[in-house]
């Protein structure tokens, strides 16, 4: 039996949306084991004064639960 748990993370690239998700998996990798699924739920833009634009990407991950030893 497998239980996994979920929560969602934002990240941001001044690329493109797939940059965004890449770095936002990249940092929850760090901290969060056996990361399974990346479900991509919402993709914006942060526009600022200037004309530039930041790609966000907010992401669902699920991750196994680990056993106890």
């Amino acid at each position: 039996m497998s239980v996994y748990k979920v929560v969602e993370i934002i990240g941001t690239s001044s690329e493109s949306w797939e940059g965004a998700a890449m770095a936002a998996v990249t940092k929850a990798r760090e901290t969060i084991r056996q990361v399974r699924v990346a479900e991509v739920v919402e993709q914006d833009l942060d526009l600022d004064d200037g004309g530039g634009a930041t790609f966000r990407t907010k992401l669902r991950l699920s991750f196994k639960y680990e056993d106890e030893k």
